[in-house]
């Protein structure tokens, strides 16, 4: 069974019917949130990083949010396939607290052992990721404004279900509630940014862990992370909630790079709280340049529980630690085959399996 599934807007795959696909067409590679989801990417990531890439030598900007932007980060590290070896690893194997009663730990206990994993994953190494003489990375956090300025076990349930009602009305309104901002080490960002209210802040080895910290921080399962050293004061979450699959405008009015998105589903949905509006899942002009990498449905359904590892594990198993890494390492294992699926593909594009996205 095929594992692998190629989209692409319509600029993309023109390219790729001329020219075929070389890893000096790349510019941009997106990191998409979704927790567990994420660990289906593994292979790719290494194969991607670790040796198709190293065959050019352009300027490639890295954009993520959540664990999206944990990945990105890692591609910046001198030795990303240890890395991304790393991160599988840490990611299956972490581990919280149950208080009687409880399915989900509390957050604060998560947000204290994430902390301390991320110092250990990046301690000593923040500034190989921020020094990348290639790799411009551009990590996405949401800030709360008003109501959401601060957390709140009051003010912050209410805040997000103004976000939410804001965000059914429009996209763009929700931006009275939360804002996208990016934590960059340049300062050209690799897409339009006028489609939502966003500011842009320096990355630097002062603010990267909170950054990165922030950008993972989902609402009411991790604390909000506040006044990140030199960035607005103010509670910031995961950047997942203003950008859940950084549907961005990549395409610049026809101008942009291409786009490499390794991602583990078809659609890229523009915001979390857009989950629910399957309207707001299909691709716009801002994706027209855009590879997308994904999993084929039929193919997930072999895998363990028939899905992608995901949040809804964590009650599943409960404290049974054990099945629940034999589980979802399992998933990671089977993904090799999206890996060696692409690599075959760029031996050979053969364009007739690009669907439109």
């Amino acid at each position: 069974m095929k594992a692998l599934r190629i989209y692409a807007g319509p600029r993309a795959r023109s390219h790729v019917e001329r020219n075929g696909l070389n890893p000096g067409d790349v510019g941009v590679v997106p990191g998409a949130a979704g927790g567990p989801k994420g660990l289906i990417l593994g292979p790719l990531d290494r194969f991607i990083f670790g040796d198709w890439l190293t065959r050019s030598h352009q300027r490639v900007d890295l954009v993520g949010a959540s664990i999206g932007a944990w990945r990105m980060a890692t591609a910046c590290l001198k030795e990303p396939i240890s890395g991304f070896s790393r991160l599988e690893r840490d990611y299956i194997a972490q581990d919280y607290e149950l208080l009687p009663g409880r399915k989900y730990p509390l957050p604060s206990h998560v947000s204290e052992r994430f902390g301390l994993s991320l110092e250990s994953f990046y301690g000593g190494h923040v500034l190989d990721v921020l020094n990348n003489p290639r790799y411009k990375l551009h990590i996405v956090a949401s800030r709360g404004r008003h109501v959401l300025g601060r957390q709140h076990k009051v003010a912050t349930p209410l805040g997000y279900a103004g976000a939410f009602l804001s965000n059914a009305l429009h996209r763009r309104v929700m931006g009275a509630w939360l804002e996208r901002v990016v934590f960059s080490t340049s300062s050209r960002l690799p897409f339009d940014a006028t489609d939502y209210r966003t500011r842009q802040v320096e990355l630097t080895e002062h603010n990267f862990q909170p950054a990165l910290q922030a950008s993972c921080s989902i609402p009411f399962v991790l604390d909000a992370v506040h006044d990140i050293p030199d960035a607005p004061p103010g509670a910031y979450w995961d950047g997942g909630i203003t950008d859940y699959h950084l549907h961005l405008d990549y395409d610049s009015g026809g101008h942009g790079p291409l786009v490499l998105y390794p991602h583990f589903q078809k659609a890229v949905v523009p915001g979390w709280l857009d989950k629910a509006f399957k309207w707001r899942h299909g691709a716009t002009h801002f994706l027209d340049n855009t590879i997308v990498l994904a999993p084929d449905r039929e193919w997930v359904a072999k895998l363990p529980n028939g899905k992608l590892p995901d949040r809804t594990d964590f009650p599943r198993y409960g404290t049974d630690l054990k099945a629940r890494v034999t589980a979802w390492s399992t998933a990671a294992s089977a993904a090799a085959q999206l890996a060696d699926e692409f690599q075959q593909w760029l031996d050979k594009p053969d364009a007739s399996r690009i669907e439109a996205l």
